[in-house]
């Protein structure tokens, strides 16, 4: 179950950053086992808070049949220089947490860092990098 829910959450992204030309994620399974961690850790306290870490990270919250409250930041999904993603879910049957977490993260917030990263639905994805060489 937790794969074909890891498998969904990727694919989700990757339709995302495809319309907003950046890169396709793949799954980092380390970054899997920290999202995790923190997914049970939030259903444990029943709070949304992020786990401060060097990562990007995105919070899910739904609570019975009550309509799911998004608090992600869009912006981490489609940041173009974003790899990886790591993926956790922690449920009791009536509260679910989702936790996204993100390497390199994004959301910088630099000058022409989010212009950089942030393109607008419909840009192509640049197959060379614009950036410096690594």
């Amino acid at each position: 179950q937790g794969n074909n829910f890891e498998a969904e959450f990727l694919q989700t992204h990757n339709a995302y950053r495809k319309q907003h030309g950046a890169p396709p994620l793949t799954i980092n399974k380390n970054l899997c086992r920290t999202a995790q961690a923190w997914a049970e850790h939030l259903l444990s306290i029943r709070t949304l808070k992020h786990s401060n870490k060097d990562y990007g990270e995105n919070l899910y919250y739904a609570w019975s049949s009550a309509t799911k409250k998004l608090t992600g930041h869009f912006t981490q999904v489609v940041w173009k220089d974003t790899k990886e993603v790591g993926v956790g879910l922690a449920t009791d049957g009536n509260t679910t947490f989702v936790v996204g977490q993100y390497l390199p993260a994004g959301n910088i917030t630099n000058a022409g860092y989010f212009e950089e990263n942030v393109l607008p639905a419909g840009a192509k994805v640049d197959s060379k990098s614009t950036g410096t060489s690594e």
